[in-house]
């Protein structure tokens, strides 16, 4: 399995009002082999500041055992330098998926987030396998080329680019920031 480039996405929700959309889109991406999510964690916060948290993923056990043996060879490869260390990690990570299943977001780094979600909103961690992105990205290391940055663009920056009218750029910045700016 040819691994695409992974991107965490973190997205803030105040007041809630959750229909399946989200995870509708993400459900169809994944069936168009665009993208896939290898762990997501939705978590909301009641106005007493109650949790409740939901894994999400839509990648076949298959799938997130063979992840979970690249991890572990790249794992191995770093500890031993070399390829019984890569071999011996790919097994480990495989047998790891296979018994417990692909978790990323446990432990402190996830509650790191949780603790800044303010009461009565939500946040989500999606951990993003841009699918369609591997031919692109094996055909600029095979030009000698490399990722020097990456980063979404603000929908008023495309009204510089003739890519929006300045009232469709307003309408999605508005969209975009109208959460935020209701803290």
């Amino acid at each position: 399995m040819a691994i695409g480039p992974v991107q965490l996405v973190v997205l803030g929700f105040n007041h809630p009002e959750f229909h399946g959309e989200i995870i509708g889109e993400l459900e169809r991406l994944r069936q168009s082999d665009t993208v896939r999510v290898i762990d997501a964690l939705a978590v909301y916060k009641d106005k007493a500041g109650d949790i409740e948290v939901e894994h999400l993923s839509n990648i076949t056990t298959d799938e997130a055992i063979e992840l979970g043996s690249a991890i572990g060879a790249l794992i191995g490869i770093g500890i031993e330098g070399d390829k019984e260390g890569a071999v011996a990690g790919a097994v480990a990570g495989a047998e790891k998926v296979a018994q417990e299943g692909l978790h990323v977001f446990t432990g402190e780094d996830a509650w790191d987030v949780i603790e800044d979600i303010p009461n009565d909103s939500a946040a989500a961690l999606i951990l993003l396998e841009h699918h369609w992105a591997v031919p692109l990205r094996d055909a600029v290391f095979r030009a000698g080329g490399f990722r020097i940055s990456d980063a979404f663009i603000s929908p008023l920056d495309l009204v510089a680019l003739g890519m929006y009218t300045a009232e469709e750029a307003r309408q999605l910045h508005e969209m975009e920031t109208a959460a935020a700016a209701k803290k």
